[in-house]
C-alpha cells in the first residue's frame, strides 16, 4: 500500500535530479518532503541546502533533505536520475550497458529498506531503465513508471501550436514509442480544438515537426550540454497525477504484456500508479512504425539481459 506521506525521493542530483526539486519548490505541488541522495552525498547535502535557502521565498510548502536509500522506506514515489549522462552525439541507447548495471544496485538498496511506492524512471535509455527496474524490484508493473515520451508529446503540441499559433495546451498530440531515434507521432489522433492536425496542416510541414520533435534534445545537448528543465517539469505532472490521483491521461512508459517492453503510450495515471493503458485506434502506417520502435526496445533489452 502507498503511504500517505506525500514524501518523494530523487536519486540522482545532477542536471535532471537538481532541476526537479527546484520545480517542485517554485509550484504549489502536493508534495510535503522531498529527500534527495546520490552518490557523491556531499553534493546532495549542498543541493539540499541551497535548495531550503529559498523555502521562506517560495510558493511551496515542504521540507527538503539529503539522506541515503534507507529513507525511501516510507516514500510514496522514488524518482530515478541517476546515470551517467548522454553526451554530445552519443544516443540515448549508447548508455544502456553502463546504465543498466548501476540501476541494478540502486534498485537493490532502495527494495532492502523496505520500499512499498512507486518508482518513477528518468534515466536513459529510459523506456529499458524502466523495463529493469520493474524486473530488478519485483514490484507490480502498475508501480513502475518511465517519464515515457510526456517530455516528446510536449515538444509535439508547442511546435505544432507554434504553426496553428494558439496556445500548446489547446493542442492534444502524442510523441509514443521508444524516447529516442524510434518514437512515433500519431497525426491520426491529434486535434486542435476538435479539428484534426491534418486537416490544418500540409503534410510536409507535419513531417517537419516530425522531425524536429525527434532531434530536439540532440540540438539542446550540443548547445549546453544536457536537457533538464523540459524534463523536469514533465516528471511534476506525472507526480501530481499520481499524489492527487488526478486520473491523468499521460503519454508515460509501462509494461505493455502483448510485447514484453515497456514504452510510451496513453495511460491513466492515478494514485495507485498505471490504472490502464488507452486502446487507441491509430492508422496502418502508424502502426507499422510503432512495432519497429517496439522491436528496436525489445533488441536493447536482450542486449544486456545477460550483463547484469
Amino acid at each position: 500500500m502507498l503511504m500517505d506521506n506525500n514524501k518523494v525521493m530523487i536519486v540522482g542530483t545532477g542536471n535532471v535530479g537538481a532541476s526537479i526539486a527546484f520545480a517542485a519548490l517554485n509550484q504549489r505541488t502536493a508534495i510535503n518532503e522531498i529527500v534527495l541522495t546520490d552518490i557523491v552525498a556531499e553534493d546532495a547535502e549542498g543541493e539540499a541546502m541551497d535548495l531550503r535557502d529559498a523555502l521562506a521565498v517560495a510558493p511551496s510548502h515542504l521540507k527538503i533533505s539529503n539522506g541515503t536509500y534507507k529513507d525511501a522506506k516510507d516514500c510514496d514515489i522514488v524518482i530515478i536520475t541517476a546515470g551517467a549522462a548522454q553526451k554530445p552525439g552519443e544516443s540515448r541507447m549508447d548508455l544502456i550497458e553502463k546504465n543498466v548495471k548501476i540501476l541494478k544496485s540502486m534498485v537493490t538498496e532502495i527494495m532492502a529498506s523496505g520500499f512499498d511506492g512507486i518508482f518513477l524512471v528518468v534515466s536513459n535509455p529510459m523506456d529499458v531503465m524502466t523495463y529493469y527496474t520493474l524486473k530488478f524490484s519485483g514490484l507490480p508493473a502498475e508501480k513502475v513508471i518511465g517519464s515515457g515520451t510526456l517530455l516528446d508529446s510536449a515538444r509535439l503540441r508547442q511546435r505544432i501550436a507554434s504553426f496553428l499559433n494558439v496556445n500548446a495546451k489547446s493542442v492534444h498530440a502524442y510523441q509514443v514509442g521508444e524516447h529516442g531515434d524510434t518514437e512515433v507521432s500519431l497525426w491520426s489522433v491529434a486535434d486542435m480544438g476538435g479539428q484534426n492536425v491534418t486537416e490544418l496542416l500540409p503534410r510536409d510541414t507535419l513531417e517537419g515537426i516530425s522531425d524536429f520533435v525527434k532531434n530536439e534534445a540532440y540540438q539542446i545537448i550540443e548547445k549546453k550540454g544536457a536537457t533538464y528543465y523540459g524534463i523536469a517539469t514533465c516528471v511534476l505532472q506525472i507526480v501530481g497525477s499520481i499524489l492527487n490521483d488526478e486520473m491523468r491521461v499521460l503519454p508515460v512508459s509501462s509494461f505493455d504484456e502483448f510485447s514484453g517492453t515497456c514504452f510510451g503510450w496513453p495511460t491513466v495515471v492515478g494514485r495507485e500508479g498505471v490504472l490502464r493503458r488507452l486502446d487507441l485506434k491509430i492508422s496502418e502506417n502508424e502502426g507499422i512504425s510503432l512495432q519497429k520502435s517496439i522491436n528496436a526496445l525489445g533488441e536493447a533489452i536482450k542486449s544486456v539481459e545477460n550483463k547484469v
